[in-house]
């Protein structure tokens, strides 16, 4: 879990995207709410920016230096398969 205090070293900043009432965005609402305080404590300057919008698919993006963005599609995924999937973008940032 040391990678969440890196984002904002890696990542310039953080969008979530998701549905506030689709069952295929609920992991990612889970995932917010039980994730967002702890990573805006350990990155208090990265922008962590929170989307909802019906019938949004659930999406997270990484900006990096130079404008350069990633993202991942989140549905379907669990809890845990979303926080590796924020690890694997904190990686791609810091290669």
């Amino acid at each position: 879990m040391a990678w969440r205090g890196q984002l904002s070293k890696s990542i310039k900043e953080l969008r979530v995207l998701f549905c506030q009432t689709s069952p295929a965005s609920s992991s990612t609402r889970a995932f917010v709410e039980n994730n967002y305080k702890e990573l805006k404590k350990a990155n208090p300057k990265l922008p962590i920016l929170i989307r909802e919008c019906s019938g949004t698919q659930p999406q997270l993006w990484a900006r990096y230096d130079m404008g350069v963005e990633r993202g991942i599609r989140l549905e379907g995924m669990t809890e845990t398969q979303i926080s590796k999937a924020l690890e694997d973008l904190v990686k791609v940032g810091a290669s």
